[in-house]
């Protein structure tokens, strides 16, 4: 479904950052000049800067927002860099952002090798492209626990950020 406030002659990173910026997350062009995790990518007290003159793929802006937007809002502001670097149990969330990614895509209207290009994901772009294009969605239990989306009805979201804990008492 192409969002309605897309002129078709957006770029690619428009439409990222228009869909970025109306679910609420921050995303900046700006100049990096320190080393990043993602080429041309600096994921910043949970702002994405892009450097769009060091970024490779266009599609890696709208994943590695992925990671913050799957991430618990009282926890975004901590994420840095390679977000995973200090925080191994983020490694775990790679799933949840690899659907969080193909809905996204399906959304804005993207094509999905947009994200899954040949140079990334280890060589298995094709593999999720086919799979999650069969409606195999690996890891949706993970997204469904986050509350960002139910089993039956994703690949809409429900949230595409995603909410707060909250506690029962």
């Amino acid at each position: 479904m192409l969002n309605p406030s897309l002129n078709p002659g957006d770029s690619v990173l428009d439409k990222i950052y228009l869909f970025l910026r109306e679910i609420g997350l921050n995303v900046v062009e700006t100049i990096l000049d320190v080393p990043t995790f993602m080429p041309g990518i600096l994921i910043d007290a949970g702002t994405v800067k892009v450097d769009p003159t060091k970024l490779l793929y266009p599609g890696d802006v709208l994943h590695e927002a992925g990671h913050v937007a799957v991430t618990l809002p009282e926890e975004r502001a901590f994420l840095h860099n390679n977000i995973t670097h200090e925080r191994p149990d983020k490694q775990g969330d790679e799933i949840a952002v690899l659907l969080w990614t193909f809905a996204a895509c399906r959304h804005i209207g993207l094509p999905y090798e947009v994200v899954f290009h040949p140079d990334g994901y280890k060589g298995d772009s094709q593999w999720l492209i086919d799979t999650f294009s069969k409606q195999e969605y690996i890891g949706l239990p993970l997204l469904v626990w986050m509350g960002m989306t139910q089993a039956d009805t994703f690949p809409t979201m429900t949230h595409w950020l995603r909410p707060a804990l909250h506690v029962d008492d």
